[in-house]
């Protein structure tokens, strides 16, 4: 068979169900194959698009998802949806086009070394040289794009490779388990915690990644430990939890920040140091118990006293056979954060101010979205807000990007979800900036008849950075801009179209849409003028003696 076709046979051999992103003439005979087998190309209307979808996919499976371009301007613009991957720990593969290597008549047009390109930001770059290697290379891809830590690998097939003939088996696919933590590690974390007096448990990324994460919620339930989350640990354990004490969406000087600066012992379980960090350590300060898949990434402000590599959900286990709640653990002062943060998001619930309010949105969504219900959100002012607002009540029902934090991704990555839950309610929640970085993916939407609430956010700036700037004191300047008609806009591709004029409408609009089904994109004005008032000023002067 061709090199095309074997290698298009070891994506199905990898269980690949979809194939997003804009081929080239390079890719025409991969092309071919895929119309042959039973991989589902999704056409988007721009590369980095598909490659948010794919790490989207990646993300909310733990199989990688893949994504195609051709050479040159192709490759380039999944770069940062590479990134996006890798630094988000999203299981993903790049496949990309080039010309001939062995003759080419086309000098240098349209080439650049893209395997070179993608070295700093995946964890794989292989160009294709024989058809005979494309299976030991894409069992090696998808095993290294899912190993912990998941990321980023890139696949380049030049055309006259892809037309070769081969001969070659696939290589089948063995399940890789994890390794364990060793008994002694385990037994001295158990310790530690025993001896703290007011410990404290942290929930990051890692433990969203894989299923099984029951251990983590039968650690707190045995022992009674409050726990609280980083921005992507959102929805491991229910967040309605009584020993829940919320969501450490800014790196300091929130309500939760008082609650980790009185811990003596941090539990921290599946963060690492690429996601913002929650809190920032100090030598002499607290201590730190670092359980994850790997090993700790040691720096000036996360440098765990003990380190605990292997299964998390294993080590969780043990740790709870193990442990024995302590009649000396003292809690009532995270009992009182977590009452007074409780009191705090709901202060400026304000359905007669218009526009609408972030605290009033958040509330909304999650009063309409149900409990299976998935938000995804792109980056803006608006993700602080519901990181520490929006109660996340199931595992990866609210997706948002705390490594890379790339503008665009919020509409793309509602898409790939749609996808794989086609009976699950929908709504991508995107600043009018980002909104336009991909929304040409909206045919994209259309054309696949998914059913998708986009609710943008507008205030007419790049409202996050405003929030920087006043919070430093300069004027405002440079971050400005006019947006299209946003009815209009959605006609055009002939979805449906609706504006808030009233913050008591946005409830009862986002239901009827969430409802109806089909593309709805909703504009809704945002005051942005909370974003000083609250996590600049008010959470300044708030005291920590509760």
């Amino acid at each position: 068979m061709k090199a095309s076709d074997l290698l298009v046979k070891a994506l199905e051999n990898e269980g690949v169900e979809y194939i997003f992103g804009i081929p080239g003439e390079e890719n025409l005979d991969l092309l071919e194959a895929i119309r042959k087998s039973s991989i589902k190309l999704i056409v988007t209307r721009h590369e980095q698009a598909a490659g948010f979808m794919a790490a989207t996919y990646g993300r909310l499976t733990g199989h990688p998802g893949v994504c195609l371009s051709t050479l040159g301007p192709g490759a380039t613009n999944l770069v940062t949806a590479a990134a996006y991957a890798q630094l988000g720990a999203m299981p993903m593969v790049l496949i990309t086009g080039q010309k001939p290597i062995l003759k080419s008549k086309q000098g240098r047009f349209q080439i650049i070394d893209t395997v070179d390109m993608m070295q700093p930001i995946t964890k794989f770059t292989k160009q294709f040289v024989h058809g005979d290697t494309i299976p030991a290379i894409v069992r090696e891809a998808f095993r290294l794009a899912t190993i912990e830590r998941p990321g980023a690998v890139h696949l380049e097939l030049p055309e006259d490779i892809a037309a070769e003939e081969t001969t070659k088996e696939l290589i089948p696919c063995h399940r890789i388990r994890r390794p364990d933590c060793d008994e002694r590690t385990i037994t001295e974390a158990v310790q530690m915690v025993e001896e703290a007096k007011s410990p404290l448990l942290l929930i990051g990324a890692g433990a969203n990644r894989k299923p099984g994460m029951e251990s983590i919620g039968q650690f707190i339930d045995k022992t009674g430990i409050p726990f609280f989350n980083t921005q992507m640990g959102k929805g491991v354990i229910d967040e309605r939890h009584p020993l829940y004490l919320g969501t450490a969406a800014l790196s300091e000087n929130d309500y939760v920040h008082c609650a980790i600066d009185r811990a003596d012992l941090i539990i921290n379980v599946g963060h690492d140091v690429v996601e913002k960090p929650p809190f920032f350590m100090e030598p002499g300060g607290t201590r730190v118990i670092h359980i994850n898949f790997r090993s700790a990434e040691f720096d000036e402000v996360y440098f765990p006293q003990l380190v605990c590599p292997g299964d998390i959900g294993s080590t969780m286990r043990r740790m709870t056979a193990m442990i024995r709640p302590q009649d000396h653990w003292d809690f009532a002062y995270y009992r009182r954060v977590k009452a007074r943060l409780e009191e705090h998001i709901l202060e400026c619930a304000d359905y007669d101010s218009f526009p609408i309010k972030p605290q009033t949105l958040v509330k909304d969504v999650r009063e309409v979205m149900p409990e299976n219900g998935i938000i995804a959100l792109d980056n803006g002012m608006y993700k602080i807000w519901f990181a520490r607002n929006y109660k996340a009540y199931q595992p990866n029902t609210i997706i948002l990007d705390n490594a890379l934090a790339s503008m665009g991704a919020g509409l793309p990555s509602a898409m790939a979800a749609c996808l794989l839950y086609p009976n699950r309610k929908v709504l991508a929640i995107v600043g009018d900036g980002g909104f336009m970085m991909n929304s040409q993916e909206i045919e994209t939407a259309a054309r696949l008849g998914l059913n998708l609430t986009v609710l943008i956010l507008t205030d007419s700036a790049y409202g996050m950075i405003k929030w920087k700037q006043i919070g430093l004191g300069y004027r405002d300047f440079g971050l400005d801009f006019v947006n299209p008609n946003f009815i209009k806009y959605a006609e055009a591709y002939g979805v449906n179209g609706h504006v808030i004029t009233s913050t008591d409408q946005l409830q009862s609009r986002l239901q009827s849409c969430l409802e109806q089904g089909g593309i709805h994109i909703v504009d809704c004005p945002i005051d942005y003028t909370e974003n000083n008032r609250v996590l600049n000023e008010e959470l300044a002067a708030k005291t920590c003696l509760l």
